[in-house]
């Protein structure tokens, strides 16, 4: 005898085998991994830190050139240096003095043009030959024919750092040219400039991320730390850091990421970032015990949680596998009910799960196999008694009404640069636009053939003044509101288009459907109007002779003749352009 296993019995025993399966699996691989998934999150961690204040450091760097050759292109400095060029002793000194002024209200021209949060201490402008030709902070005598600086910036802009009382100054050097100077000409004098480094410390001093041992430092070529140590104090160019990420920057000019003993002997995980251009490395590291100490507190976690998992989900199991079963058998006890031809069942779970969304599904399948019943019977009801019978009914007296159109133009070439979508929500905007007119005046929006819109005003009482002015200012509305249109289109990204109106009067016949309650109108005043809106101009108002003829003593109103030959030979009637007079 074969045994039943039900549905419940079966989500117990599934859920307890993949529970314990999966709890296995990752209890073994997260003991065996855990360490190096960690390292690895650290590892990210840092060289994401390094990337970002690397990258910062470097457009700061290179940001202060820019500024410092702004100062050094500028004509008015580049004429005064080339004027006091070559000159020395006390005509120098006296030209000094002289030409102090104009150099001072150019730097600080470029002080106002670049803001003062630069951090300006002093700038020196320095001949070819050495000769100091102007210093921000007073006269000065010096020469600077051996500076170090001096004959490096004759040759190209760089950015380096000294030691100063504070800690360290940053150097931006920068070669002058004369103002005709060509590619290729040697530099007339260089501009050294002196600036604070708080925007520097700012990017490196920021613990933010970094735990209780993470640092970032940058190193020169002397392998000499120049920012502030987490953990010495006045460690600027006093601290040597030769680790094997300077290392491998300066000597190999690449970037090193791992574990390696830091400046102080203690094994980290540091990743750097290289500018040889400006001769820095930046790094970031972290002590690699505040990575790895996480891992034995995971360890004794995931073997308890693992035990405790394994009796919740059994418990769990239980009773979702009841709370599932339950609802499955309504189901299926409504099913058959369905199978059986009654359609009245209802199911009506609130479990509010995909069970729900089921059931909901399955209530609307029978209410709509009941609904269809109902309308399929109704239906034949229908067609029997209309066998023999027409299913349009025409009115048997005509009536008098204005029959308009609006009509789209040039709507081929618009619509085949859109999308299906696109081009059913451009057809929405403007139909249901014009329509919103039509009902503000009181028409009726008879029905839309593809892009136009046919309107009408029935059973006009040509001797009413103000319902004739009614129906001619609904149409004029619809031309006056091409720029409102417009920005409609425009907030749902829509091309802008034009459109054509004309406005018949005459005799109309409605037709009625004895399956819809919907009605339509025909008959030559309906023709008329399609006809001559083709040859009304883009967003303008045509109207017929009839209208031409009840409207005309309006003094507010100018009809205008189109001439269109054709028109009066093969149809007899001419047009006209409605405007308001101005």
């Amino acid at each position: 005898m074969a045994v039943s296993i039900n549905l419940g019995k079966k989500l117990v025993l599934l859920v307890m085998l993949v529970t314990m399966t999966a709890l296995a699996i990752t209890s073994y691989m997260s003991i065996d991994y855990s360490s190096e998934t960690l390292k690895e999150r650290g590892g990210e961690l840092l060289h994401g830190e390094s990337d970002i204040r690397g990258e910062s450091l470097k457009l700061l760097f290179e940001t202060r050139i820019e500024q410092n050759k702004i100062l050094a292109n500028d004509p008015m400095i580049r004429l005064l240096v080339s004027e006091m060029d070559g000159i020395s002793g006390l005509e120098l000194k006296s030209l000094k003095e002289e030409k102090r002024r104009d150099f001072l209200i150019q730097v600080q021209a470029f002080q106002e043009l670049v803001g003062f949060s630069i951090g300006f201490e002093d700038t020196k402008i320095i001949g070819k030959n050495g000769n100091v030709l102007f210093s921000l902070v007073g006269i000065s005598n010096e020469n600077y024919s051996q500076d170090d600086y001096f004959q490096r910036g004759l040759n190209e802009s760089f950015v380096d750092f000294e030691p100063s009382s504070t800690g360290k100054k940053m150097i931006v050097v920068t070669p002058v040219y004369a103002v005709d100077s060509k590619i290729g000409d040697e530099a007339i004098g260089v501009i050294i400039s002196r600036m604070r480094t708080a925007a520097i410390d700012n990017v490196l001093l920021n613990k933010s991320g970094l735990g209780e041992t993470g640092e970032v430092y940058i190193v020169n070529r002397d392998f000499v730390m120049l920012s502030e140590s987490r953990f010495f104090e006045n460690a600027v160019f006093k601290q040597r850091v030769d680790t094997v990420g300077v290392q491998e920057c300066f000597n190999n000019n690449m970037e090193h990421v791992g574990i390696y003993p830091d400046y102080r002997g203690i094994s980290i995980y540091g990743s750097s970032y290289c500018m040889p251009e400006f001769g820095i490395v930046l790094l970031a590291e972290m002590d690699e015990k505040e990575l790895v100490e996480p891992i034995k507190i995971l360890q004794t976690r995931i073997t308890l949680t693992g035990l405790l998992i394994t009796l919740a989900m059994g418990l769990v199991a239980f009773f979702a596998a009841e709370s599932l079963s339950h609802p499955l058998r309504a189901l299926k006890k409504a099913a058959n009910k369905i199978a059986e031809g009654n359609f009245d069942v209802r199911t009506n779970i609130k479990t509010r799960d995909e069970i729900a969304d089921l059931s909901n599904a399955f209530d609307s399948m029978a209410q709509k196999l009941q609904e269809s019943l109902i309308e399929i019977k109704q239906k034949d009801e229908v067609i029997k008694q209309l066998e023999g019978d027409m299913l349009l009914k025409f009115s048997q007296h005509e009536e008098n009404d204005c029959v308009g159109v609006i009509d789209m133009a040039d709507s081929t070439r618009i619509s085949s640069k859109l999308s299906d979508q696109d081009i059913s929500k451009l057809y929405e905007i403007f139909l249901n636009f014009m329509a919103k007119i039509v009902i503000n005046h009181k028409g009726e929006v008879i029905k839309n053939i593809g892009d136009a819109l046919m309107f009408r005003f029935a059973n006009i009482d040509t001797k009413n003044d103000e319902v004739l002015k009614n129906t001619l200012e609904c149409c004029l509305s619809m031309v006056e509101s091409h720029q409102k249109l417009q920005e409609e289109l425009e907030k749902e990204n829509m091309p802008r288009l034009d459109y054509k109106i004309s406005l018949t009067y005459g005799p109309v016949k409605v037709a009625e459907s004895t399956t819809s309650k919907i009605s339509d109108i025909f008959g030559p005043t309906v023709n008329r109007c399609f006809k001559i809106n083709s040859l009304c101009p883009k967003n303008s108002l045509v109207v017929g002779e009839n209208v031409e003829k009840i409207f005309k003593n309006f003094s507010e109103y100018e009809f205008s003749e189109l001439f269109i030959t054709e028109l009066k030979e093969k149809y007899g009637y001419n047009i006209f352009e409605v405007k308001r007079k101005i």
